[in-house]
């Protein structure tokens, strides 16, 4: 256990904790600033889902500077983002500020490249996140920042900026999807 891998399971470790600040009601009250008006507590949990966001960064770095990417890194990377960004979506959506078809397609993605996945290490392959998969995490961490943060900045201005950058992701979501298939598509069609 690596010291980037050791940061990924930090990641996860952060999930159950976003979770809480984001579900328990503390009776805080609100906080406004810069256009935008939101609970204490979904602000502490946007202030954790940043911080486990930035890990994602810091492994991988960390990984390609030291020379230290491991069949488990690459497991547990990509897997602790998208637990992350689906507790994210499914809370944005209980809270009704994602339309709920948005996150279906997002997470169903997410379950299909997974499948993937393991088919692909069954055939002795493991293959770590592409650029367009990595354009494809930071959209999404961009827009679920945004809309935690209750469109911050850009609320003043009347700009749905957090809307834009949901379909934004969504749509660099379904793309690096199509383009995972499509790479890997001979494994799925020389399965026996």
């Amino acid at each position: 256990m690596n010291v980037p891998n050791q940061i990924s399971m930090f990641r996860i470790f952060l999930i159950p904790i976003f979770m809480f600040f984001m579900l328990v009601d503390f009776n805080w009250g609100n906080v406004s600033f810069l256009g935008a008006t939101i609970p204490i507590g979904q602000l502490i949990g946007a202030i954790i889902f940043i911080i486990a966001s930035i890990t994602d960064f810091i492994d991988g770095y960390y990984a390609r500077k030291y020379n230290l990417v491991t069949n488990m890194g690459k497991f547990l990377d990509p897997l602790a983002d998208k637990l992350l960004v689906s507790a994210a979506l499914i809370l944005l959506v209980q809270f009704g500020i994602a339309p709920a078809w948005v996150v279906i397609l997002i997470i169903s993605r997410e379950f299909a490249v997974t499948g993937l996945r393991l088919i692909l290490a069954n055939e002795g392959e493991v293959v770590a996140a592409n650029m367009l998969g990595k354009i494809k995490m930071w959209t999404q961490i961009v827009a679920i920042s945004s809309l935690l943060l209750g469109n911050v900045f850009f609320e003043m201005f009347s700009i749905p900026f957090d809307m834009i950058m949901l379909y934004v992701c969504l749509a660099f979501t379904l793309w690096s999807g199509f383009d995972y298939f499509y790479l890997n598509r001979k494994v799925l069609l020389d399965s026996k």
